[in-house]
């Protein structure tokens, strides 16, 4: 069978984040009901909460972003209810915030790995992690991304009296950096040729297996996923392909071989392991690192995240060979009463009729491919292509590919703890469109996810197993 569910993996990976995040020590007290319940003004009892309640992280005052954090609150009175609330301003200025609603045990202590978070808030149940990947914007459609990686995101956590709809009191505070490069990882920007890109290195002396790191249609220089892989060990280039710099502005053609340029870039590097690379794209990045591992050489691991086989949105050109885009018709665009759009249906079958001239010739590849599929996924029908490449590959002969499917997961699956966007402008409709997804199994797939990438290309690129691919 070609379909993976993880969806028991998944919250076995989610299961191993929250052991790491365990304090030491005896789990506080179940609440009982009989127990009266603390109200303002009354003291604690003796020999319990007899200090200020105070919140206590670790790691202390920075983390990087797709590691874990614990968060327990101490000081406060026996089970004593607050309302535990998280803020974060992206680089624009814009706020995201979520808050869940705790009870403390009978010894005034609140530990998010132990205690579930009750109804009412952005989530409930143990959470851990809630308040991180709960965050929401307050401003609608809005994207939670990191444009500047050499400066981290502040994240400011409050303790807040009771479970009111407004806020209560406020009775601890506390700031906490989540930082995107490790210490003595390099950022390196590259303009050499045509090349617009920043390659991140490991400290230490290389080689370190290289991979190219591609976003989706919104162009720029996202390098945020390829700083946070590069922590992980790996030399990463984040490729910019339009709109930046003097590249294209908009998306109508791409030559195949600018990409090439990047791909002898790596090979040639002193840093980079050899015999070959790894691509990773995400959405539009997806295929056209299908494009790139179909005719370059020197590919060895290719990994798509929510990818097409088809060439979609722009035509390509290689050589003599042209790639025209899959065809579209906007009447299939269903508009909800929100105003917000669902694409999912908008593009034509790649197997039908003119439109095959879309499909990508994968089977030309001399790569092993890796599918990460959000079946929840409303911009394309990404598990409809997983499994039409994976049919392709076969019926050529080669390699099956890995898929693994995610249930609730929608289409920007990022790197763990980013927030789920549910929906946000899309520069190609020019509307915003509903991205699909349900808030926790989507964190979950984040999480197991970057586990399986990095596995992938371990394997691939170094020869190295690793702990997480024996889970499979």
């Amino acid at each position: 069978m070609w379909q993976v569910s993880v969806r028991s993996l998944c919250r076995a990976s989610c299961r191993a984040w929250q052991r790491r995040l365990l304090w030491p020590g005896p789990a506080p007290a179940a609440p009982r009901s009989r127990s009266p319940a603390w109200s303002p003004g009354t003291a604690p009892a003796q020999g319990l909460s007899s200090m200020a309640p105070s919140i206590r992280l670790s790691p202390a005052a920075r983390s990087l972003f797709d590691e874990p954090l614990a968060i327990a609150v101490q000081g406060l009175g026996p089970r004593q209810q607050v309302t535990l609330r998280t803020s974060l301003r992206d680089e624009t200025g814009e706020l995201f915030q979520a808050s869940a609603r705790y009870q403390a045990g009978d010894d005034g202590q609140l530990d998010l790995a132990r205690c579930p978070a009750l109804p009412g808030g952005s989530f409930c149940g143990l959470e851990p992690m809630g308040l991180l990947w709960a965050l929401q914007p307050q401003k609608p459609f809005w994207r939670l991304v990191k444009r500047d990686v050499q400066s981290p995101f502040l994240l400011e956590l409050e303790v807040l009296e009771g479970h009111g709809e407004r806020p209560g009191r406020l009775l601890a505070q506390a700031q906490h950096e989540r930082a995107f490069l490790r210490d003595g990882v390099r950022r390196v920007p590259v303009r050499e040729g045509r090349i617009r890109a920043t390659l991140f290195l490991p400290p230490g002396n290389g080689p370190f297996p290289g991979i190219i790191d591609l976003y989706g249609t919104g162009g720029g220089l996202p390098e945020y996923r390829a700083c946070l892989l590069a922590n992980h060990g790996f030399a990463v280039l984040a490729l910019a392909f339009y709109s930046y710099e003097d590249l294209p502005k908009g998306m109508k053609e791409f030559h195949l071989e600018y990409f090439e340029e990047a791909v002898n870039y790596m090979l040639q590097h002193t840093q980079v392991k050899g015999p070959g690379i790894g691509l990773l794209g995400h959405s539009k990045g997806g295929d056209l690192c299908i494009s790139m591992a179909s005719f370059l050489k020197g590919i060895t691991a290719t990994a798509l995240i929510n990818g097409s086989v088809a060439n979609v949105g722009a035509v390509l050109r290689y050589k003599d060979i042209t790639i025209p885009p899959l065809g579209i018709n906007p009447k299939r665009i269903k508009v909800g009463k929100s105003g917000i759009a669902d694409i999912i249906d908008v593009l034509n079958n790649p197997l039908e009729g003119p439109d095959q001239q879309s499909l990508i010739p994968l089977e030309k590849a001399e790569c092993c491919f890796l599918f990460i599929v959000g079946q929840d996924d409303h911009n394309w029908k990404s598990e409809f292509f997983a499994v039409e490449g994976s049919k392709r590959l076969q019926a050529h002969g080669k390699e099956k590919p890995e898929i693994v499917c995610y249930p609730g997961a929608g289409h920007y699956i990022e790197p763990p703890f980013f927030p789920m966007c549910a929906a946000s402008m899309h520069l190609l409709f020019g509307k915003p469109v509903m991205w699909g997804g349900e808030p926790k199994a989507h964190c979950e797939a984040q999480i197991d996810a970057w586990q399986q990438i990095q596995a992938f290309f371990r394997k691939h690129l170094t020869g190295k197993p690793s702990g997480t691919s024996s889970k499979l």
